[in-house]
């Protein structure tokens, strides 16, 4: 999928939708640790992963940003690293300058002021003042993939952040979740609509008859009533 047309089609989306899209889609859901946030909320960020693993140096990513496309997103490996911030504002400044749309970090950033005026958007997992005092070996293999998190990523993946978090689908399947994901976001805003006009939600999923028929059969589930009601809301 072309950058323009993800950016497109995931201004209408959040990274919920894209998550509840995998499980249907049976994707497996790829969350970046719950400390990962954007610099500056609000932001958001769609393209491809490029990926750098972080070894003390900021050579890397300068390497990285040599085979960059418009529109990738540097996802940065230093471990979850809580003793040095390894990307500031001239790391931003040179990815702003490379076309990227932004940097998602499994670790620290520093220069904030610097970051928010830059306004690429950056999630990491906070900030420290204090950049590497440390110069290790870098693998031959620092800029084939990062790892954010449980999850190991690499160019066959897109990343895709928001308030909610950053959230990585493989770009084979991009076309099949974010169609997914618009109809799941399409039939919430009606159940959303109707709640609001005094059609509330349990009437909507008729909840009472759930909860008359749960009685009769203990093992039903919610998931099964939603299933024959035609509910959208878990699946």
């Amino acid at each position: 999928m072309e950058h323009a047309e993800l950016t497109r089609r995931f201004a209408g989306l959040t990274t919920a939708h894209l998550a509840d899209a995998c499980i249907r889609a049976r994707v497996p859901v790829r969350c970046a640790p719950t400390a990962v946030r954007a610099v500056v909320p609000g932001s958001r960020l769609a393209g491809r992963v490029l990926p750098a693993r972080h070894a003390g140096s900021v050579d890397v990513f300068l390497e990285a940003y040599e085979s960059a496309a418009p529109g990738d997103v540097l996802v940065v490996d230093n471990g979850g690293r809580v003793d040095e911030s390894c990307v500031g504002d001239l790391v931003v400044l040179e990815a702003q300058a490379a076309g990227l749309s932004g940097i998602v970090i499994w670790g620290l950033h520093r220069d904030t002021a610097d970051l928010r005026a830059i306004g690429l958007p950056v999630f990491s997992t906070g900030t420290l003042p204090t950049g590497p005092r440390r110069l290790d070996a870098r693998a031959a293999d620092a800029l084939a993939s990062a790892t954010v998190g449980d999850w190991t990523v690499d160019r066959a993946d897109l990343a895709l952040g928001d308030d909610d978090g950053v959230l990585f689908v493989p770009a084979a399947r991009a076309e099949e979740v974010l169609t997914l994901a618009e109809g799941i976001r399409d039939t919430e805003r009606r159940q959303a609509d109707l709640v609001r006009s005094g059609r509330t939600l349990r009437a909507q999923l008729s909840f009472a008859d759930y909860l008359t028929l749960r009685r009769e059969s203990p093992d039903l589930t919610f998931r099964a009533h939603l299933r024959s009601v035609g509910g959208a809301v878990e699946e």
